[in-house]
């Protein structure tokens, strides 16, 4: 090896230490403008998941409320397009069973939040309109559904919902 090329591989390890001592994240606040407008697809394998689903939805509002945004509910413009298994979770008939859910979508319903449940689900479903929450409106098609609130410049956000096989300790 040559000395030019040594003293430059000696300078970088010297150099290693220090930049480790000085790494860490940076917290930034990013500007974030109202009024935030947002649309989530729900198309998920179990009923029970939309708890997890609804976690999405409160991120958003969570965040945004906080300082130093201080968005007010009317801030965020949500709308849950539902088309999966979850619609079992919005009929009135299954509201002992997945209470939970039903009362975090009523709280954020009147908070603005809009549900949307696809018709042809509903119909594969067997369910009439009078079978649904009092805050679900049925729309025609899921697809179509979606389609329109993007072109009405809303973000789309679709949820993964995984199963955690691991503690948070664990994974540490």
């Amino acid at each position: 090896m040559n000395t030019s090329r040594r003293r430059v591989c000696f300078a970088a390890l010297l150099a290693l230490p220090c930049a480790a001592a000085h790494a860490a994240g940076q917290v930034v606040q990013t500007p974030y403008k109202a009024p935030m407008k947002v649309v989530f697809d729900f198309y998920l394998d179990e009923p029970a998941t939309i708890s997890n689903a609804l976690f999405w939805v409160r991120s958003v509002f969570n965040t945004v409320q906080q300082s130093p945004y201080d968005f007010s509910p009317e801030d965020v413009q949500a709308v849950v397009v539902l088309h999966g298994t979850e619609i079992a979770t919005t009929v009135t008939r299954n509201q002992d069973t997945y209470r939970d859910a039903v009362e975090r979508m009523r709280y954020y319903a009147q908070m603005g939040v809009k549900f949307k449940v696809c018709g042809q689900a509903a119909h594969d479903f067997g369910y009439t309109p009078e079978d649904f929450q009092d805050f679900i409106e049925i729309v025609p098609n899921a697809m179509t559904e979606l389609v329109y609130w993007q072109q009405q410049g809303y973000a789309l956000i679709i949820p993964r919902i995984l199963i955690k096989r691991e503690s948070t300790e664990t994974i540490r």
